[in-house]
């Protein structure tokens, strides 16, 4: 269901998330006085004006459709900058804000080019609140895959929360809270969901299981991709994101660890001439020693692939500003052994560099 269109009366009146009346209404954005906000969708000036008036705060309102149909009135309103833009496009090139929201535009577009882009024009600490159908009229309900629905020539991902949390932190964004919204028409099975999402300031790491690392496998190594395209992490079969690696094996160098685990888990080649050890983490889960040597390879060649029999696939490139949350407490030991300024939250490891 979306908002009603503008009437003359009531421009920036009142504040929904799509059925009028119900709540919650502005108070789920928290605190946006004296921030930067965005507004993003179909009559985005409309809840714009109603932020700017109540609440004194500053929004820019960014919506592909014509002028014509929002009140001049709205055009001159100090603290409102109206903006005829495609969102994708406004929010790949745009400045940081503290707050982001929209009523009803997201689930028209595909999350797979929307998201990244969200997250890059939110600052570390920023809010991101949107809403998304959840129920039809007739109680169909979400998705758990990202595939659009077609009605009447109109595209529009109906996913259910758990895929929206996964898929916001692939994008280093953390959903904080949903919000059930149904219809107060007592006849109508319609229900929305919106979700109250922040870009956390840190990024979380944690382990796979409770238990210690088989005895065996306690020596390890992390290889650091980074490119232009960013640095290359695969998602564990029990959900932590992690850097290419492994166990090594007797008669390895810790050089050749790294270039067979990397060949086994991705497909991609390396030599041992690149392959460049940082030092030594040390810590310890149970009564098990756990020691890890990340590594930065500088060369390589072939692109990432799932592998058969692999218990690390998915391998996608990150920037370092928007790492996954949960990642593998190893990896990010290693991560913050190579980039000490890293956002990364992990269990302590005392680490021992190896001379350059």
């Amino acid at each position: 269901m979306r908002p009603q269109p503008f009437r003359p009366d009531d421009a920036g009146a009142r504040f929904d998330w799509g059925f009028p009346g119900a709540d919650p209404g502005a108070e789920i954005l928290g605190d946006i006085s004296g921030r930067r906000v965005l507004a993003f969708g179909y009559d985005a000036a409309r809840h714009a004006a109603h932020l700017v008036r109540a609440y004194g705060a500053t929004v820019d309102a960014v919506d592909p459709g014509p002028y014509e149909r929002v009140p001049a009135e709205l055009g001159s309103l100090p603290g409102l900058r109206l903006v005829r833009a495609d969102a994708v496009e406004f929010l790949s090139s745009t400045e940081p804000y503290d707050v982001i929201y929209s009523v009803d535009a997201v689930a028209s577009i595909d999350p797979r080019r929307l998201l990244p882009v969200l997250a890059s024009a939110l600052r570390p600490g920023g809010t991101l609140c949107f809403g998304v159908p959840h129920t039809n009229s007739r109680g169909g309900g979400p998705s758990s895959s990202v595939e659009p629905r077609h009605a009447d020539g109109v595209r529009t991902w109906v996913i259910t929360p758990d895929l929206w949390t996964d898929l916001l932190a692939e994008q280093g964004l953390r959903v904080e809270h949903v919000e059930v919204l149904d219809t107060p028409d007592e006849a109508d099975h319609a229900s929305r969901r919106i979700l109250r999402v922040t870009r956390p300031l840190r990024v979380s790491s944690r382990p796979r299981g409770a238990g210690p690392p088989v005895p065996h496998g306690a020596l390890g190594v992390g290889a650091i991709l980074y490119g232009p395209r960013g640095l290359l992490l695969g998602r564990h079969r029990r959900g932590t994101w992690e850097l290419p690696g492994g166990t090594v094996e007797p008669g390895e160098s810790l050089q050749e660890t790294v270039v067979r685990e990397l060949a086994e888990e991705t497909g991609i080649e390396a030599s041992p001439a690149d392959v460049h050890l940082l030092g030594t983490l040390l810590d310890h889960v149970g009564d098990v020693v756990r020691v890890t040597v990340p590594a930065r390879v500088t060369a390589w060649r072939g692109e990432p692939a799932d592998q058969p029999g692999e218990r690390v696939g998915d391998w996608r490139w990150f920037a370092l500003d928007r790492l996954p949350e949960n990642l593998f407490v190893c990896s990010a030991q290693g991560l913050t052994a190579w980039r000490p300024d890293l956002p990364i939250d992990h269990t302590s490891a005392h680490f021992t560099p190896y001379a350059p």
